[in-house]
């Protein structure tokens, strides 16, 4: 039974410390939209998409107005590309006649944005998922709502670093091919290690080829109320700071299981799992780097930055879990610079480098997010910096991840506007000295020995 002290309690939260519901993603299959040619194949695609989600967007609208908690985003995630491409598409131009259907698709129901331009190359590449990876730079060029990722990496598989190595590259020119918009391309772009089959956030979301047909899966956020509440008890033991915060947790995933339930039903497609993600945006006090400085640094980045964040993303999983029967994605804490206004005024101030920022995704939920570097950076030491994102994943057993925005035509100390969602993020210093001997070796390194469980 919810009591009127909670229900008042989550007005306070709605109207005055920025709780939203950031996205409901609908996950759909289409592995059954493969036709005898690229032609065939875009028609069923479009098809399917815009009739499963066709009510999508009135849904969000419709439970906002009934509730009164803001749903950010609508969006949808896809089966990988490269398999649903795999057996009919034979040049990069197929893969992004795809895209564009997509695109199509996603505009036509109206969705903020669509994952699912994807490749799983964790151990190889197939011909088809190469011929993905390749057209990705003039996918995102030619689409306005389309989000790509590459999983490059797992703890059962290794290293794929052929594919690592190649990522560099397209990531700098997906930047090139988007230069006349601050490079946006990129980001729309992440690789990953460990990517799970169920994200609602975008860029990285995909529909698992573990997934059923159609599902419904809810992202949730709150940094604001984390913070405010954090303020309450400046000073407390960490017993305190820890019940605070699942406690916290556990009321804001609440939020995402009720708005989950209801669109399952109202769809009529089944609920898959509750994200509970403390996902930050540019707006003031909605910040994950507000909430490291009230647990006690003085600035995301200080000494002791990546204790509170373990602390922090930690304590969010076991509270969120008791919240909802199907918890997953990612669900954690984010640090993405550009979506944080506290993390943006951290780095501006030399608090925090990108090698900080390794440290942090050593704990928290994913890993180096919406980082502006230097235009001119190599596309080896892009892939280095990818490597050793990889490696603190598969060694972790952990999802992590990497979007970097090479800006072209900008140096260290530019700032970028992306807009909306996507913030704006100062051009961070990249370390100068190379890794070419170790990027330009071939094959893959080998998963840990701890992989070998059976």
């Amino acid at each position: 039974m919810i009591t009127l002290n909670e229900v008042l309690e989550t007005n306070e939260m709605i109207s005055k410390m920025n709780l939203d519901v950031r996205t409901i993603t609908m996950g759909i299959s289409l592995l059954d939209c493969v036709g005898q040619d690229v032609s065939s194949t875009c028609d069923r695609i479009y098809t399917k998409i815009t009739t499963l989600a066709k009510d999508l967007v009135s849904t969000g609208k419709a439970i906002t107005e009934m509730y009164g908690i803001p749903i950010v985003h609508k969006r949808i995630s896809v089966t990988p590309i490269s398999l649903v491409g795999g057996s009919v598409c034979r040049t990069e131009e197929d893969f992004v006649q795809i895209a564009k259907t997509l695109n199509r698709a996603a505009t036509e129901v109206g969705v903020n944005f669509l994952g699912g331009y994807s490749a799983l190359v964790s151990k190889a590449m197939t011909k088809a998922d190469e011929l993905l990876i390749r057209s990705i730079p003039q996918a995102l060029k030619e689409t306005d709502v389309v989000c790509s990722s590459v999983n490059l990496g797992s703890t059962k598989t290794g290293i794929n670093m052929d594919a690592v190595r190649l990522m560099g590259e397209i990531i700098k020119e997906t930047a090139e091919y988007t230069k006349d918009k601050g490079s946006i391309g990129c980001a729309k772009l992440v690789v990953f290690c460990n990517a799970p089959d169920d994200n609602p956030f975008m860029a990285g979301a995909f529909h698992g080829v573990t997934e059923g047909d159609c599902v419904i899966n809810v992202g949730v956020s709150g940094p604001g109320v984390m913070r405010s509440v954090l303020s309450d008890i400046r000073g407390e033991s960490f017993e305190v700071l820890c019940e605070t915060i699942k406690k916290t947790a556990f009321k804001i995933t609440r939020v995402g299981q009720l708005v989950a339930k209801e669109a399952s039903k109202r769809l009529n497609v089944p609920f898959g799992i509750v994200d509970l993600s403390l996902a930050p945006t540019p707006a003031i006090g909605d910040s994950v780097a507000d909430i490291l400085q009230e647990i006690g640094v003085e600035k995301a980045g200080a000494p002791g930055t990546t204790a509170a964040l373990a602390l922090l993303n930690d304590q969010v999983k076991k509270g969120g879990i008791m919240a909802s029967s199907y918890v997953g994605g990612l669900s954690g804490a984010f640090i993405p610079v550009s979506e944080d206004q506290g993390m943006i005024e951290a780095a501006e101030t030399g608090a925090l480098t990108i090698e900080k920022l390794e440290a942090m995704t050593c704990v928290c939920s994913v890993g180096l997010d919406m980082i502006a570097i230097p235009g001119d950076t190599k596309a080896t030491t892009i892939s280095g910096i990818i490597a050793d994102e990889m490696a603190i994943g598969m060694i972790n057993q952990k999802t992590t991840a990497v979007r970097v925005i090479p800006v072209v035509g900008h140096g260290v100390g530019d700032r970028v506007e992306f807009g909306g969602l996507l913030g704006s993020a100062p051009i961070m210093a990249v370390n100068p000295y190379g890794c070419d001997a170790l990027i330009n070796r071939t094959g893959r390194i080998p998963a840990p020995v701890h992989s070998f469980k059976n």
